[in-house]
This record gives C-alpha cells, structure tokens and sequence, in this order.
C-alpha cells in the first residue's frame, strides 16, 4: 500500500481535465490532493468522480483558487468552504475538518494531517511592515487574483481567517499526539517555511505563500514528511531530517507535459525513503521552474 500526492490539479484547462481520465487504477493506495483542483463545485466534482473510484482513499485540502468566488450569486469565504466540505463528504473524501487518519507501512504508522492554513502576508522581508505587504508586491508588478477573488467572510481579512485556522488546527494537532503517539504527515496547499515560498521569477509572490506562524511545525509535530502544493514548481527538499514534497501539477505546456501522462506527476509520500538528518536546502529531485518538465 502506497501514499501518493499531487496537487493544482487546475481542470479547468481541458488538457489538464483530460490528462486526469488517464490515472492509472490503484486500489490499494491512498491519494492526496494538496489543492487547487479547480474553481467551482463542478470541477470537484469531476475529480472526485475520476479519482475516488480508482483509489482506497482520498484525502484532501482547499487551495486558494477552489476558495475564489467566480459569479454574482457564487457562495463566498466560510460558506464556500463548508460547501466544499459537504461535497466531500459525499465522495468519502477525507478533509482537514475529519479526524486523523492513520497510514500503516512495513515500518511504522504515521498520522495523516490534511490542513487548511491559509497565509497572513508575513511571508516577506523584515523590513516590510504588513500594511505594506501587498503594495511592495504590486511594486514588482505582481498581484495574486486573490485579491479580488478570495472573500474571507465573515472573517475581516486574510490574515484573520489564516490566524484563526492556525489557532484550531495547532490545538487539533496536539490532541492527535498527545493521543496516538505518531508522527506526522503534514499536508496544507501552502508552504510551511517561508524558504520553501521561492518563486524565481516572481520573488514577491510570497506573500500569498503561507505564514511564518507555521515556520516550526515540521519540529513541533515531528513530521516524517510535509506534503504543498501552490507554487507549481516541482521539488524535494530536506530540513532538520523532516522532506519536504512540493507536489504540484500546474498548467499545461508551461508547467508539465501532458504527453508524459499524468501518472509521471504523481509522487510517492509514503513508503519512500527515509527523511535524511540532513539541515539546509538540498537539490531537489525534479526539474523545476516555469518551464515544461
């Protein structure tokens, strides 16, 4: 039995919604989605119809564009969410508002930990006070569509709703191994580490990349592996023993080859080898970058 993961599964670019018919059957194995499946409930739905009946188990998280709101009557923040979470339910998809799951190898069981954190723009330089957070991003001429897209009702902002996210998933997570005892596979679409939200051709895009309130949770919460998504940029890394899986798919053509099949993109969390005690960045196993791999 395996634990893959992929992630910006995107369907909404046909090429992506017709590379995903093509998975491959695994009836043993588990699947997480690290999301951005999609934007709207159909394009959920779609995946799930695809990939639920052709794995044991799915486990998935939201990602920013599956929270965006699309049109005039379009459900919005807290709202979009739970309907997310109610169609899930529906597909047996596991989410990160269900009790922990436990995955079993050969060696050990882990704790599966699928998250929904959200970021509060403390993702950028020291110097940078957070009021100015997205204008010395837009000095650079870049601005997420979030910004427009993302409503965090009934939270005020962005900031407030990550905030609250990291205050119940913290104390969620510390229940789980004060009770079971196991390490961690932690799973969230954004970075956990600000040095992970890297993205050599928009540097300032990190403040839509994730929270420094995570910055330790790899420790914390001894993690074998941290599974992202978002940054649509292929890699494995290796902090403090703790590998780090940016497990992305991205947009076709510029970000993966669709004549490679979408089987090539998945990636093997579990077993896989063992995190290396290894501190620092290391070279990631994929090529990487805004460029077709």
């Amino acid at each position: 039995m395996k634990l893959f993961a992929i992630s910006d599964l995107h369907v909404g670019f046909s090429e992506n919604a017709a590379a995903l018919k093509d998975m491959p059957l695994c009836p043993d194995d588990w699947l997480i989605l690290a999301g951005d499946m999609g934007e709207t409930a159909r394009h959920h739905d779609e995946v799930f119809a695809t990939l639920v009946p052709r794995f044991r188990q799915v486990i998935w998280c939201p990602g920013n564009h599956e929270l965006w709101t699309t049109g005039r009557n379009s459900l919005a923040g807290l709202a979009k969410y739970e309907s997310l979470l109610a169609l899930c339910r529906r597909w047996s998809v596991l989410t990160p508002e269900d009790d922990y799951a436990v995955f079993s190898t050969e060696r050990e069981r882990f704790l599966i930990v699928p998250m929904f954190l959200l970021y509060d723009y403390t993702f950028r330089p020291d110097g940078i006070p957070p009021e100015r957070a997205v204008a010395w991003a837009e000095e650079s001429g870049v601005l997420c569509a979030d910004e427009e897209l993302l409503d965090p009702r009934p939270f005020a902002t962005r900031g407030d709703w990550c905030r609250a996210r990291c205050h119940t998933t913290e104390q969620r997570i510390e229940e789980a191994r004060r009770n079971t005892g196991l390490r961690t596979v932690l799973i969230n679409h954004f970075p956990l580490k600000q040095v992970f939200a890297s993205l050599p051709a928009i540097p300032r895009f990190q403040i839509w990349c994730g929270t420094r309130a995570t910055e330790d949770w790899h420790l914390r919460f001894d993690a074998a592996v941290v599974v992202t998504g978002h940054l649509h940029i292929r890699q494995t890394r290796y902090m403090d023993g703790t590998r780090f899986e940016e497990v992305s798919l991205g947009y076709p053509r510029r970000q993966w080859r669709p004549e490679r099949g979408i089987a090539h993109y998945l990636r093997e969390i579990l077993p896989a080898e063992p995190a290396r005690a290894v501190t620092g960045l290391q070279p990631h196993r994929f090529s990487s970058g805004y460029r077709p791999v």
